[in-house]
């Protein structure tokens, strides 16, 4: 019963900035390492960036210095700033979340997906 619902996906010009939500819900006993996922046209799904829940990062090479996740453990929810956007950053972005959860009396551990929100990069 935990769902992810990203939001903030769009289309901006090359060297323009979006900030891209994730936010969780369900029964939630807690969340681990979030993370963002892309996949561009044609290409398979590859990671942007993670953060655990006591905020240590990790970013693709790619977007480094452009990119910054955080998240805010009071809402779940993990939020991706992206700066100075390039073609090439076009894809359909994914949240992701390890997640402990209570489910008929039981804590299971669940890795979620969000559905998944399009950002497209071009003038």
């Amino acid at each position: 019963q935990v769902q992810l619902v990203e939001s903030g996906g769009g289309l901006v010009q090359p060297g323009g900035s979006l900030r891209l939500a994730c936010a969780a819900s369900g029964s939630i006993i807690s969340i681990n390492t979030m993370g963002w996922y892309r996949q561009p046209p044609g290409k398979q799904r590859e990671l942007v960036a993670t953060i655990t829940s006591g905020g240590r990062t990790n970013y693709a090479d790619s977007v480094k210095g452009r990119f910054t996740i955080s998240r805010d453990n009071a809402k779940n929810t993990v939020y991706l700033q992206m700066n100075s956007l390039k073609p090439e950053d076009t894809a359909v972005y994914y949240c992701n979340a390890d997640v402990i959860l209570t489910t008929e009396h039981l804590y299971r551990r669940r890795e979620v997906w969000g559905q998944g929100t399009l950002v497209t990069v071009s003038s």
